[in-house]
């Protein structure tokens, strides 16, 4: 079960505490969040999680019981992802436990990324399940990553630990347990009240071929 809840005007969106898994249903949950952090008008936001995922991604039972829905619900996948990637406020995921696929997907769509340092995987699974990016994931990891990394990620399956993806800078930091939010709070406190119009226009020009190839389905 998702929640918000504020530390001082940063939002902090936790996503639940089992696998987080992107469910029709978890979505509608996500956005809905990100349109009150919006019409706050918090000056940050702060995604993390209460159990050992952050996320799994993407929710395979339903999409396997679902066929027939499989574009628009990939669509929809996609949009979340642009939305985070352009969110007029500063984003930061903190890490505590694994993110995997569309999950990890979503760390990288925020600014900035806070792992645990002692357990917990990053990982783009897909090579080894025999599913290829979409072009629009694909946009969206080479938006946020080196070339170096995007390759050793992306083309290898393997799961990074904290410091390993804080080395090929993956994510910004990998810390203590009980220092993972409180890590990525820190990064946004600075960067309270910035113009939200201006904030996300600039996130829109940066990032135009990404948004581009996430929202051409829709």
């Amino acid at each position: 079960m998702t929640s918000l809840s504020y530390h001082d005007k940063i939002a902090v969106l936790d996503l639940g505490g089992d696998e987080n898994r992107f469910s029709p249903t978890f979505l509608d949950e996500v956005n809905a969040h990100l349109d009150t952090v919006v019409a706050d008008g918090a000056q940050g936001l702060v995604t993390t999680a209460s159990g050992k995922f952050y996320s799994n991604g993407l929710d395979l039972e339903w999409l396997t019981a679902n066929g027939d829905r499989a574009q628009w619900y990939v669509g929809r996948v996609h949009a979340l992802f642009a939305r985070v990637l352009t969110l007029p406020v500063p984003t930061a995921a903190a890490l505590p436990g694994h993110a995997f696929g569309a999950g990890a997907m979503l760390a990288i769509a925020h600014d900035y990324r806070v792992m645990r340092a002692d357990r917990g995987y990053f990982c783009f699974p897909e090579v080894d399940i025999h599913i290829p990016f979409t072009d629009g994931m694909a946009a969206l990891i080479q938006a946020k990553l080196t070339p170096k990394a995007a390759v050793a990620s992306m083309t290898t399956g393997r799961r990074f630990g904290g410091v390993d993806a804080a080395a090929l800078e993956i994510v910004d930091a990998a810390v203590d347990a009980d220092a993972v939010t409180a890590t990525a709070l820190e990064l946004l406190a600075p960067l309270g009240g910035k113009d939200p119009g201006t904030l996300g226009a600039i996130k829109n020009t940066m990032f135009a071929p990404a948004v581009a190839a996430l929202t051409a389905s829709e």
